[in-house]
């Protein structure tokens, strides 16, 4: 173990939030405002409550999760394809640093970095609607293992991609759409029963679900399930990153 490599790496990459701090963090709070203006004051109107949550505070575990998620992803895929892309990632694949350490230090960057954002906009969220956490410990590890487990997931995503295109191919076109597909804005329950059924099949549904049950003791699907998938996909990642640093997948050539 190599804790100066795995700590270089982390310490970078969490620079580099200052150099970007923009985009890394002013610009997705001020779009989480935005949607606290359009659907909070426009559709808070029309739909004054949610499973006995003002639609106000209802979106707010939603729309912490729809930043996690592209976030975490952007900031690892990015995080490890610049060195691809200048060529660098041989100088680092070639230091006195394991695979272990190498995920860990981009990845790890990148799940502090969502989980700050996180943490940011729900402060930013109790200046427009009274906030009420039920499970504190529960909301906090639901943050964690999502940042972590989908800055696991843009790590994959940054050594799969050939060009910068494909780094946004899969936020923008997959990620994003089923997270808005998933309850961030509504319950599930709101659906009629085939929509219901067909909803369960998207993957950001437990993710939010289980979220917004840490904030509200409200759930669309049950919480062990929310946390196991959360697992499944964690482990699925794992092993996919065991298989790419083993065959070399796009790293050694």
């Amino acid at each position: 173990m190599n804790p100066r490599g795995m700590r270089a790496i982390y310490l970078f990459e969490m620079a580099r939030t200052g150099r970007t701090l923009l985009q890394s963090i002013v610009a997705p709070v001020i779009s989480t405002s935005l949607y606290f203006v359009v659907f909070g004051s426009a559709i808070g109107s029309r739909i004054k409550q949610v499973d006995g949550v003002s639609y106000g505070a209802f979106i707010v575990p939603g729309l912490i999760m729809l930043n996690l998620l592209t976030q975490s992803i952007s900031n690892a895929s990015f995080g490890i394809y610049f060195p691809k892309f200048t060529g660098t990632i041989y100088e680092i694949l070639s230091a006195p640093v394991s695979y272990l350490e190498i995920v860990l230090g981009y990845a790890g960057a990148a799940a502090t970095k969502a989980v700050l954002l996180g943490l940011i906009i729900l402060g930013t969220a109790g200046l427009f609607v009274p906030l009420h956490i039920a499970h504190v410990f529960w909301m906090l590890l639901f943050l964690v293992l999502t940042a972590l487990t989908f800055s696991l997931f843009g790590f994959i995503i940054g050594i799969w991609a050939d060009n910068f295109e494909k780094l946004q191919l899969v936020p923008l076109l997959i990620v994003t759409p089923l997270t808005f597909l998933g309850g961030s804005f509504y319950s599930i329950h709101m659906l009629p029963p085939f929509w219901q059924k067909v909803t369960l099949f998207n993957p950001v549904v437990y993710l939010i679900s289980g979220f917004r049950w840490s904030f509200y003791d409200r759930a669309d699907v049950g919480v062990g399930l929310s946390l196991g998938m959360i697992m499944l996909f964690l482990a699925l990642c794992l092993v996919t990153l065991w298989w790419i640093f083993r065959s070399g997948y796009r790293l050694k050539s």
